[in-house]
């Protein structure tokens, strides 16, 4: 059985210990303790980042269905959460989704319990480009410090630290009033847990899809094994064994003459016939030979 620790209150876990009885979750347990917790507030970030309440949801479910998944290896990492949440921004921020019907730009921002404030502060993130609002929401939105930052966006910790300065600046010269990083920092923090999230499937259901789709994935690679394993089986049977030398185009000849047989005698040709029978020792004596 695999196991898995996730850190909850004393109540949680006296309610977990009652429900499920004593001894470490299940990997079921485990991801949905992972997803009651994780995926409420991943999903308010992910509709900060795109401003598009579908695609949040969508990047969201798709995280937990790779969590799911990959379950050996995220149980075991040192912060779940944040690989999840590093999987639900990569798809949330990907450039493809400007190709798709209906999801080019953001849904309309309509004033909610974040308030006028919140509304400013949310489109000038959305203003920024991708890779500075995923810095900014690590860094100033969540707290987490450069290193981690810059581990979890993969890049250099220097090249992070640019990319911050920038969006700060950025953000600073929409909102005067947020050009101190620590109001930027309390602000965009109270945001992210304020603005009102999209709603989200149960972790039950989310298991269930991506158990679905984990199936799908596996006919459809043993059926296109077959096809490849029946295509070359039948090219190893149909193709021939041995070279045969293609034959050259045909071209017209000229200056050869027709192969019809030997043409017929003229008169003249006869006539010369007949001259060499009669006369066989025409010429000077000295090549005429003697009879013995």
């Amino acid at each position: 059985m695999f196991m898995y620790f996730f850190t909850r209150s004393p109540k949680d876990r006296d309610a977990r210990t009652d429900a499920a009885g004593p001894g470490p979750f299940t990997p079921a347990q485990a991801f949905d303790a992972l997803y009651t917790h994780a995926a409420p507030s991943l999903v308010r970030q992910a509709y900060l980042l795109t401003g598009r309440r579908a695609l949040s949801q969508e990047s969201v479910e798709r995280a937990f269905h790779q969590a799911w998944g990959r379950w050996p290896e995220v149980a075991v990492d040192r912060d779940p959460a944040g690989w999840v949440r590093a999987a639900a921004y990569e798809y949330a921020l990907s450039p493809w989704h400007r190709l798709r019907h209906g999801r080019r730009g953001p849904d309309l921002i309509t004033g909610q319990r974040d308030g006028g404030d919140g509304r400013a502060l949310r489109e000038a993130l959305l203003a920024l480009p991708p890779r500075y609002r995923r810095v900014l929401m690590l860094y100033d939105g969540l707290g987490l410090d450069l290193p981690e930052t810059a581990a979890e966006t993969e890049a250099s910790t220097l090249g992070t630290a640019r990319r911050l300065l920038n969006a700060r600046e950025a953000v600073a010269g929409r909102l005067p009033e947020l050009a101190d990083p620590d109001a930027l920092h309390q602000r965009l923090g109270t945001l992210a847990r304020t603005v009102t999230p999209p709603a989200i499937p149960p972790a039950r259901a989310v298991r269930r899809s991506a158990e679905r789709r984990a199936r799908l994935w596996t006919r459809a690679a043993i059926a296109f094994t077959a096809l490849i394993v029946g295509a070359t089986g039948f090219t190893l049977a149909t193709a021939p064994t041995r070279y045969w030398e293609p034959l050259a185009a045909a071209r017209p000849v000229d200056g050869v003459p027709v192969t019809s047989g030997p043409e017929a005698w003229t008169e003249q040709d006869l006539t010369l016939r007949d001259r060499l029978r009669d006369e066989p020792f025409h010429g000077p004596q000295r090549l005429v030979p003697l009879p013995l």
